[in-house]
């Protein structure tokens, strides 16, 4: 029995070592905006074996997964010292999420997890579940995590025990060891999800981009990607709540949308990358998309080219919720190269590459959405009227086509 016990160990840490040490590869497909790398960077098999296994022979003598783990998925993610660090949503097959954090010198591979998952403390009205954290570095000197907390809805008979309430918790930290909780976002909603802090004071506030929605699943008379300001983010309070990019019908986010990670600063805008959550045969289909705001006024959309930047692809679009891509953290280096962290069926992490150039290319000289049929034909036949015209001054277009 002693054998067969350390045999098993043995092979068990061989293979979680092959899995962590295992080099990333970006794919040969590439459409000119991102490149998608070929591995995930973490799974429910990337969390440590001394997680999810009692490794005393006495009281697990079958070496039994004691804590198993259903997914890791919709990271936060930010940069320091020249490491990159993911905060992960853990998922336990018991349906509870922690948050946990895996770092790399890459950025690309090689994450590990810490020794423990974050002890996130709780405010006087505990919290059932806690998921999807935006990390922001604000220019106050802090570290904000901003996550849905879940608790069961006070109001819902015992036959419902669905029934929940969605708001937006707020956490702070100065070196993601150690976590000072606050409390929970208000705003005029009855529900949050997706909220995410804005990286700059405006006006000397705090500025949030917010998800009002009616309903835990539905987002009913709300939706659409919200602005607001409070003044102390130690007692956050919004006031009013303004649209900044709604739910439109028959697009990619016609039943709702939120924001993802916080945006970008060029000099042209801030980029904002949002998921758009359009209802099919299939069920929920979540996809991804970019928007440009004013620098100056934040809820001026200027740029927004039509449909989706990317979708769930191949094995990406199975998993615990199928057809799903999210993504609430991506990472800006030094040589304006970017690093997007996304989440695919709720039950793993990916990495796409692309570049502040290639993102603002996209933005600023991509058709915006026009909302009818007429209106792409009329895209795309202005697409090919100008490659016709560029064939005639430069055969060699033509040519490289046919090769």
């Amino acid at each position: 029995m002693r054998s067969k016990f350390y045999n098993r160990l043995y092979l068990m840490q061989q293979q979680y070592n092959l899995l962590i040490n295992r080099v990333n590869e970006p794919v040969s497909e590439f459409n000119g905006v991102y490149r998608r790398f070929r591995y995930p960077v973490l799974t429910p098999s990337h969390t440590p074996l001394n997680w999810r296994y009692d490794f005393d022979m006495r009281s697990n003598p079958f070496l039994m997964e004691r804590f198993g783990i259903n997914a890791v998925f919709n990271a936060g993610a930010i940069k320091r010292d020249g490491k990159y660090y993911l905060v992960a949503r853990v998922e336990g097959v018991d349906r509870k999420s922690f948050f946990a954090i895996a770092e790399s010198s890459t950025g690309v591979d090689h994450f590990v997890f810490k020794d423990f998952p974050i002890a996130m403390p709780e405010t006087n009205q505990p919290d059932t579940n806690v998921y999807d954290m935006r990390l922001v570095e604000h220019e106050d000197g802090w570290i904000y995590g901003l996550f849905c907390t879940e608790r069961r809805d006070p109001k819902s008979g015992e036959a419902d025990q669905s029934a929940a309430i969605a708001q937006c918790g707020i956490a702070r930290t100065h070196d993601l060891d150690n976590w000072e909780r606050l409390p929970d976002l208000i705003t005029p909603s009855p529900q949050q999800r997706n909220v995410v802090l804005h990286p700059e004071f405006v006006d000397g506030k705090y500025a949030f981009y917010t998800r009002p929605q009616d309903g835990f699943i539905e987002a009913g008379s709300g939706g659409g990607i919200g602005f607001g300001l409070c003044d102390d983010i130690t007692n956050a309070v919004i006031q009013k709540e303004t649209v900044i990019d709604k739910k439109v019908y028959h697009t990619i986010y016609e039943a709702k949308n939120g924001l993802g990670p916080a945006p970008i600063k060029t000099r042209h805008g801030w980029i904002h990358l949002a998921h758009g959550v359009r209802n099919t045969a299939a069920g929920l289909r979540y996809v991804l998309y970019l928007f440009m705001t004013d620098l100056e006024d934040l809820t001026k959309v200027i740029y927004k080219p039509a449909g989706y930047f990317m979708a769930p692809e191949a094995e990406e679009r199975i998993g615990d919720v199928s057809n799903v891509l999210f993504s609430n953290g991506w990472v800006v280096n030094d040589d304006g190269s970017i690093y997007i962290y996304y989440a695919s069926s709720d039950s793993r992490m990916h990495v796409a590459e692309t570049s502040v150039l290639q993102l603002l290319d996209y933005l600023m000289h991509t058709a915006p959405d026009g909302y009818n049929s007429a209106s792409s034909v009329a895209t795309v036949t202005a697409i090919i009227s100008k490659n016709k015209e560029l064939e005639k001054l430069d055969p060699e277009v033509y040519e490289l086509q046919l090769i």
